[in-house]
């Protein structure tokens, strides 16, 4: 009767465990699309200021910016990659200042 009984509490134990562990997984996949969801919109590259371009030209030698988007808040989503074939997405205001999400 004791394993039993020790048997049920870790059974009920393990099940909470798991619960809380889903629920915290719910609420970062929320806060991610939250931020992807930044109400960027895609622009031509001639409409990114050349404080940006600079930037990037001066931290990023040999980077090509393939995409670019802007928000209500003149911030910058730059879409770049590097000659080692990676890639990534920066953000910064418009006079070139990294922004952090």
């Amino acid at each position: 009767m004791k394993k039993l009984f020790i048997t049920t509490v870790f059974a009920l134990g393990s099940l909470t465990a798991f619960a809380q562990e889903e629920q915290a997984v719910d609420q970062q996949e929320t806060a991610t699309e939250a931020v992807a969801q930044d109400s960027f919109s895609e622009i031509s590259l001639e409409e990114v200021p050349e404080a940006v371009t600079t930037m990037i030209e001066s931290n990023y030698p040999g980077a090509t910016i393939n995409k670019a988007h802007k928000n209500e808040e003149n911030h910058y989503k730059i879409e770049v990659s590097l000659e080692d074939g990676t890639s990534g997405a920066l953000i910064v205001d418009e006079e070139g200042n990294a922004i952090e999400q």
